[in-house]
Parts: structure tokens; sequence; C-alpha cells
């Protein structure tokens, strides 16, 4: 589907209660292309990309928003077609905070389940730093590091956003989405950053966000504003139940977490988790005998 002039959508065949109706991998410019998020390991989506390029056109770079399971396996493949790098911020351990590294070596996350899953095997050709610009010959976009929903996580926007009214947009990877919010799975996900990552994004006054998944975000400001206070409200519902007294993952998730279906308390016990990471290191809870999936949290 052809969402504006030089943008066009393929959307992978990934349907999931994380996905919505797969992911959507994205054909940019005119001529030579950068193709944005190839997806899962599929070959028929694969298939689909390859047949979507129009005579004299080709896929001259690959850009990664970030490495999880169905965003970026299907990249080497479309490099090895195609001969074009793939660029991104780093590995799958790339742009963790100090804190999720601690969680992470030390196994102190736990396995939670479900979500989207991480690439291992990720390793982009090119490595991109925040706000550094990638040119084609009829684009050029610039890299802005947007860390929270994953710690490699780029938004792309082009160059001239700011100054151009036709090109003041961006893709936003999984860091918004119109269909539903981001999950934020410690220690992968990092709620502090995920936050600062909205508020950046808010500042760049965009006018469409192309996400991940689902349609394109009209009115980005209206739906980050939203976000923002959706979280700040799940940070007080879980301040307001740790009012009667220390509780574990498990007892915040049901208290908070009225109205989902139960096959979703996976992923909505991880969000209570990373609330709780980031209200301990903005020292208003402890956490007994010590940070971990399995402690206690108390109010200070």
């Amino acid at each position: 589907m052809t969402l504006a002039p030089g943008i066009r959508r393929i959307i992978a065949p990934n349907p999931s209660p994380f996905t919505y109706w797969g992911t959507n991998s994205y054909l940019y410019g005119e001529g030579d292309l950068a193709l944005i998020d190839p997806g899962p390991r599929d070959p028929i989506h694969a298939k689909a990309l390859l047949d979507a390029l129009k005579p004299g056109e080709r896929i001259s770079h690959i850009l990664v928003t970030h490495s999880h399971l169905d965003h970026s396996p299907l990249a080497r493949d479309i490099a090895l077609a195609t001969g074009a790098p793939i660029l991104a911020f780093g590995s799958s351990e790339a742009g963790l905070s100090a804190v999720m590294q601690t969680l992470k070596a030390t196994s102190e996350a736990g396995d939670l389940g479900g979500g989207e899953g991480a690439d291992p095997d990720f390793a982009p050709d090119i490595l991109l730093k925040d706000g550094e610009v990638i040119e084609g010959k009829s684009w050029a976009l610039q890299a802005l590091w947007t860390p929270g929903h994953f710690g490699n996580h780029l938004s792309f926007a082009p160059k001239d956003a700011a100054s151009n009214p036709a090109n003041n947009f961006a893709f936003c990877g999984d860091l918004v989405m119109g269909w539903s919010t981001s999950i934020v799975s410690p220690p992968d996900g990092d709620l502090t950053d995920f936050m600062a990552s909205c508020e950046r994004t808010l500042a760049c006054n965009f006018d469409t966000l192309h996400p991940g998944h689902g349609d394109p975000i009209t009115d980005p400001t209206a739906r980050l504003t939203w976000l923002i206070n959706h979280r700040r409200a799940r940070e007080a519902a879980i301040l307001q139940a740790l009012q009667s007294g220390p509780q574990d993952i498990p007892t915040l998730t049901r208290a908070v977490y009225t109205d989902i279906e139960p096959a979703l308390l996976p992923a909505a016990a991880r969000n209570v988790f990373a609330h709780l990471i980031d209200l301990h290191r903005r020292d208003q809870i402890t956490a007994a005998p010590h940070l971990a999936l399995s402690a206690q949290f108390a109010l200070i």
C-alpha cells in the first residue's frame, strides 16, 4: 500500500496479540530505496518485499528500528539477495542502561514469557549513532536513538523534517503504536528510557508517525501525550496498591490490570516490573531482598 509519496508499506504475515495485523515493513524513496524493518524471517514476506520493487528500483539500505524477532531476522536474507548493508544502533545487547545490564547479567529479570523476543543473532553491518544521517539518492534520514521498548531502538525521520512540512514524519518502530501501548519488558525494555524517548519524540512535533504495527498515527502530539499520561496513571495505580503494604509482582499485576484477558497477564506483569524498576531508581520504593522479579516491593 502506498501511504504517501515515496512511502510504501508491506505487512508481514505474522499477526498476533503483540503484533496486531503483523509487522509493517516500509520501502522509502525513489529508485534506490531504504527498506525499514524487514520483519520476521519468513520466505513469503521476503518474496513480497522483493516483488514490491518496480522496474529500475533496488533496495540500497536496510534500516532496522530494533532487533525483536518480528522486526530484524529477515534483514540478513534481504541483504544477501540485494547486496544492501544492514544499518542499526547495534546488536540486541546494545543500548542497555547499567541497571538493565546488571539484571540481565545476574538473571534477576527472570522469565516472564510472552512478547516478541530478542533476535540473538542480529549483527548490523553499519552501526548508527544518535543523530547520524543516512543518505540515498532521493532521500536522507536521520537516526534518532529512542530506547525504552528495546535498548537498541531507533526512529528514522527525514533530515529536513523540522523545516519541510512535506517531510515532517518519522518511522517510529515500536516506540509508538496507534492500536495499543508498547510493551516495556525488562531487562531489554526500560521504562525510564521509554518515557524520555516519548518526551523527545513529542518535542519533535511530527505531523505523522509510521509505526511498526498498525496504521499511521496522524496526531502524534495527542497520541504521545496520552501514552505519557497513561504510564503516569499506571505508576499512580501501583503506588496506590502499595499503600496496603509490601507486595509481589503477581499481586500488583492483578490489582492494577483488572480488565484484560488472562493470556495477556504475563505481558502486564512485565510492564509492572518495568514501573517498579523505574520507581526503585527514583527512590520511591524498596525491593527486598534486592531488585528482582521475585522481590517484595514496598513504599519508602
